[in-house]
């Protein structure tokens, strides 16, 4: 058993962060799009609206955007396709209780001031649902598409995470990379809570002392238990070490789950194929590792989405609400 520092209380932000994020406890979303589709195809689409309602309607907490500006063919993925900022427009539209996430915003391809501002919007207009995960960006490509330089991305995502912080107050002073704010003048809207809850993707460039103090959470990706185990208690001992309050975990999971709910696990990309059983199992071992939420990706899923997210709601979902 590690010896494992247990989150006890979360800050207070904003609906979302503290609806999915909870001391102790795992939740479980679902990255966009909830299709099907494969290695360097593009997703259809086909009812994609209806599938977030439906996913609200069975209780999962989470829905999570990616932001992939261009379709990069060695990557195979395109992600959802949307621009994430007007898609979470559209979602929040459409649902009324789940939280709408991103994971994440590439932060050195968007200037700082248009991230604050549409994040804000989003979170408004969604009454506060709104997670705003944060990267620095891996697909090399998009840098000289968009006249930035791929190897200083780390410097940028930093002077980004401070601009944005910044512009939450009213009438803000700033002196950055990215712009200068003499206090003349002010950005809205203002986030629906206390701030825009940042939780920050991997490394993103930075050190681990730099992302356990200036991030509000941690996106990370699956590992083996022992191996998860490790580096949980390493982030949460870095934020105790920077004065900071108790932050949640998340990471992401690929999912192919069989009708067999018995099923044993057999590996795929990022995750496993899988009976209901093994799953959540599975979820109540990295929620006793510390995670506090789990975003499920059912883009490798060989039966119906439908049908899956039923089967999810009616044997998983009860364990982690």
């Amino acid at each position: 058993m590690f010896d494992k520092i247990q989150s006890t209380e979360f800050a207070q932000i904003n609906v979302a962060y503290n609806r999915v994020f909870r001391p102790g406890r795992l939740s479980v979303g679902l990255v966009l799009p909830l299709e099907a589709y494969a290695v360097g195809a593009e997703p259809s689409l086909r009812g994609h609206l209806d599938a977030a309602r439906k996913a609200e309607d069975f209780g999962f907490a989470a829905l999570w955007l990616r932001d992939v500006p261009f379709n990069v063919p060695s990557f195979g993925d395109p992600g959802q396709v949307f621009d994430p900022f007007v898609y979470l427009g559209a979602l929040a539209t459409v649902t009324d209780r789940i939280a709408l996430g991103t994971s994440s915003v590439i932060l050195p391809l968007r200037h700082p001031a248009h991230v604050a501002k549409t994040a804000a919007t989003a979170d408004v207009l969604s009454g506060g649902r709104l997670l705003l995960g944060v990267a620095s960006g891996d697909r090399p490509e998009e840098y000289p598409a968009m006249n930035q330089s791929y190897d200083d991305r780390g410097a940028r995502f930093r002077d980004s995470m401070d601009y944005i912080r910044a512009v939450g107050s009213d009438y803000p002073t700033h002196e950055g990379a990215q712009g200068i704010l003499s206090g003349g003048i002010d950005l809205l809207p203002k986030p629906h809570g206390t701030r825009l809850p940042m939780l920050i993707t991997g490394g993103s460039q930075q050190t681990p002392d730099w992302v356990a103090q200036n991030g509000d959470g941690w996106m990370t990706y699956p590992r083996s238990a022992a191996a998860q185990g490790r580096v949980i208690v390493d982030y949460r001992r870095r934020v105790k070490a920077a004065g900071q309050p108790e932050k949640p975990v998340m990471q992401s999971l690929y999912v192919d789950i069989v009708a067999d709910p018995a099923a044993p696990p057999r590996p795929i990309h990022l995750g496993f194929q899988s009976g209901v059983d093994f799953l959540r199992g599975y979820l109540r071992e990295i929620e006793t590792l510390g995670v506090n939420h789990v975003a499920l990706n059912l883009r490798f899923n060989q039966a119906p989405i439908d049908t899956t997210l039923e089967h999810l709601a009616d044997t998983v979902l009860p364990d982690f609400c």
